[in-house]
């Protein structure tokens, strides 16, 4: 397939997060709608993720996407497993029914954020089974995953050899899931980055240092840009609300044959910046020698609280660092691992000792806290 190196999200233009009657649904917001998607259509974005997950998205979408060229579109639903097969099916038909569809040509298995989830894939009797089915149907061309799981996770996932591509978080602020965008390389899988403006730093909202920093881009075309440089990364995919959402993505892209002499200047700026304030050698080697949250002392996602700690603090990217830092321990399997507010440091200390860094960590982990705590947050689709 030759996917645009842009794609439409469909999580932030539906009316609600749970499935709709469909006079339930304000002319206005379905207008909103359908504009984003014909402006998409209209600047060659021609890819439409959505999910069963997403509420009246596939609904709503079900209203305008027949009436557009199938020829010329590509249209991916995500489904979440489950422990019994004939209840993904069933979940898969209703996605059908919803979108209007006969075929969609991408169907993900949404949510594949633990190993446990990823047997319920592909197990033998699993739902890898019926989505098998499904293609030999003709009703999916091909299969992939969503994650927001850790590293391990993904890459053991794309190592199954199981699936055809895989939306992942991989950006400037989060550069530990490479070696999982490197195994589905070696896979031959297409590579979607996900949440490249919103979880990649609330780049809609940027703080004036990144804002200085990425001079004469905007942080959103910075970062689309540093993203698009890697020949392993694909699409972006954009969670589009309003038709507007997609200008300043496409700007960026004049610079799309010059990538590398365009951000090189600003990757240079923004790495001596974060030298300054956290130091060089933090930041080649912070993970070195921290294991994964579910091997640490009640839970805690060191890991994910040292990426948090580490950009927030060097870039000011503060109020990113509150969103996602709040998150831990309110998400299920979606953010998984705990915050450092009943954090055991002996316990801790016994856990990370091939750090280098280990006799630091624990006092990171307290700042990182006093910075970030605040209101428990709750995912998009719970809030």
């Amino acid at each position: 397939m030759q996917m645009p190196v842009i794609t439409c999200g469909g999580m932030r233009y539906q009316q609600g997060w749970g499935d709709m009657e469909p006079g339930d649904i304000d002319p206005k917001n379905q207008e909103n709608l359908e504009a984003t998607i014909h402006r998409a259509f209209e600047l060659g974005i021609n890819h439409v993720e959505t999910a069963r997950g997403y509420g009246s998205s596939e609904m709503q979408l079900g209203w305008v996407l027949p009436k557009l060229p199938r020829e010329k579109l590509f249209v991916q639903t995500k489904v979440g497993p489950s422990d019994d097969p004939k209840e993904f099916r069933a979940n898969f038909e209703k996605s059908m029914a919803y979108l209007k569809l006969d075929h969609v040509d991408l169907l993900a298995f949404h949510g594949v954020n633990t190993q446990e989830v990823l047997d319920q894939v592909v197990r033998r009797g699993g739902c890898m089974e019926v989505a098998r089915q499904i293609q030999k149907e003709g009703r999916a061309n091909f299969i992939g995953f969503s994650t927001h799981a850790t590293e391990p996770v993904i890459t053991a996932a794309c190592n199954t050899g199981e699936f055809d591509y895989v939306n992942l978080h991989w950006y400037f602020v989060n550069d530990l899931n490479w070696p999982s965008v490197e195994e589905a390389t070696r896979q031959d899988m297409g590579v979607f980055i996900i949440s490249p403006v919103d979880k990649g730093g609330k780049l809609y909202e940027p703080p004036a240092k990144l804002v200085e920093l990425c001079d004469p881009l905007s942080p959103i075309a910075f970062n689309d840009l540093y993203c698009l440089n890697r020949p392993e990364v694909h699409t972006l995919s954009i969670g589009a609300a309003r038709p507007t959402d997609f200008d300043e993505h496409v700007a960026a892209l004049k610079y799309y044959d010059d990538i590398p002499a365009t951000i090189a200047p600003i990757e240079l700026r923004i790495q001596a910046e974060m030298e300054r304030v956290v130091g060089s050698d933090w930041l080649e080697n912070w993970p070195t020698g921290i294991p994964e949250h579910y091997d640490l002392p009640g839970d805690v996602n060191v890991r994910e609280i040292l990426r948090l700690w580490t950009y927030a603090k060097s870039l000011d990217l503060m109020e990113w660092g509150k969103m996602r830092y709040n998150l831990l321990g309110n998400a299920g399997h979606w953010f998984t691992g705990h915050n450092a507010k009943e954090l055991d440091e002996p316990a801790l200390l016994a856990k990370i000792g091939g750090s280098p860094f280990a006799d630091r960590i624990p006092g990171i982990l307290r700042e990182a806290d006093a910075l970030l705590f605040g209101e428990e947050k709750k995912r998009l689709s719970e809030s």
